[in-house]
């Protein structure tokens, strides 16, 4: 089943980031997708500032993976938009075991991620307004749903 979540602002998209933070667990893997601009570091910010981190997020655009550790987890911050043809043997899903966070800018050009996982789909509505699609593998990540929504 799929979730809809619709952000009017930059807090929103914050606010929700954090509400999931909130349910967070061990080898969580979320892939965030959607086109340029649409709040997907925006939403790693939220999410980092309820685990603790106190480092600026930046999209790791050029750096493929942004390790921040001194939160309450782990955070692993990717962005495989840059990646050609290897991008699944460059050992990416070894972070999804190492017991932290692993969140993912485009994560729908992989294709070795696990089989449960949380795919967030960011949309342009207008300027300020996006709709963000849920789509949760497996029963934890719909309870996560279920919880935040």
């Amino acid at each position: 089943m799929d979730f809809k979540f619709t952000s009017r602002s930059e807090t929103d998209t914050l606010l929700l980031a954090q509400n999931i933070e909130s349910e967070k667990f061990p080898n969580m893997v979320i892939c965030l997708n959607g086109e340029l601009g649409t709040g997907k570091t925006v939403f790693v910010k939220g999410f980092a500032q309820a685990l603790g981190i106190q480092e600026t997020i930046t999209s790791p655009t050029f750096n493929i993976v942004k390790e921040y550790t001194s939160g309450e987890l782990p955070l692993y911050h990717m962005d495989v938009y840059r990646l050609e043809e290897k991008k699944d043997t460059i050992g990416i899903s070894d972070y999804f075991l190492k017991g932290g966070v692993t969140i993912i800018e485009w994560g729908d050009l992989l294709t070795d991620l696990p089989d449960e996982r949380l795919d967030l789909e960011f949309r342009f509505v207008d300027e300020n307004t996006r709709v963000i699609i849920f789509k949760p593998y497996g029963k934890l990540y719909e309870d996560l749903c279920n919880s935040v929504l």
